[in-house]
């Protein structure tokens, strides 16, 4: 079987006021983010996003070849809100390293977090994405990630 871009679409609702998990990953999960100056650029990109009216930034992490984030939707649309992180961040990244071209996959997943799921351990869940893979001993030693309540 055959995996479509399209496939992710498929049942996806925007709440307001809904918290999400959203993961994204780099085209063919090359390490775009695996270096300080590009992982710096995609960390501006999300808080700069972060900063707006539509949505509510509560944890986010980026890895190497992907990113976690979660969020409230406040207005608008996920599929809005990914298409102008990814779009910016890969203008940004492409302009850093001069060169043109796709830096994420198409599409993006989500998940609905449930309301009697605890923010906080989906948030402890997702900046301790680094820890798992190894990266680093310590979240301490880890830059790359943001949770309002840490």
């Amino acid at each position: 079987m055959r995996f479509h871009g399209r496939d992710l679409r498929k049942g996806r609702v925007n709440l307001p006021d809904q918290t999400y998990v959203l993961t994204c990953v780099t085209l063919g999960r090359a390490a775009a983010f695996g270096e300080w100056p590009a992982a710096s650029l995609l960390a501006q990109e999300i808080h700069q996003t972060g900063q707006s009216d539509a949505i509510q930034s509560l944890a986010w992490v980026v890895m190497p070849d992907h990113l976690h984030w979660l969020v409230q939707l406040k207005t608008g649309s996920l599929n809005q809100l990914m298409q102008r992180l990814k779009s910016r961040s890969a203008i940004s990244l492409n302009r850093l390293h001069g060169t043109h071209g796709a830096i994420w996959q198409k599409g993006y997943h989500d998940r609905a977090i449930r309301n009697e799921e605890d923010l906080r351990d989906v948030a402890r869940y997702i900046v301790a994405n680094p820890l798992r893979a190894g990266l680093v001993k310590r979240i301490g030693d880890y830059p790359f990630w943001d949770a309002t309540w840490l």
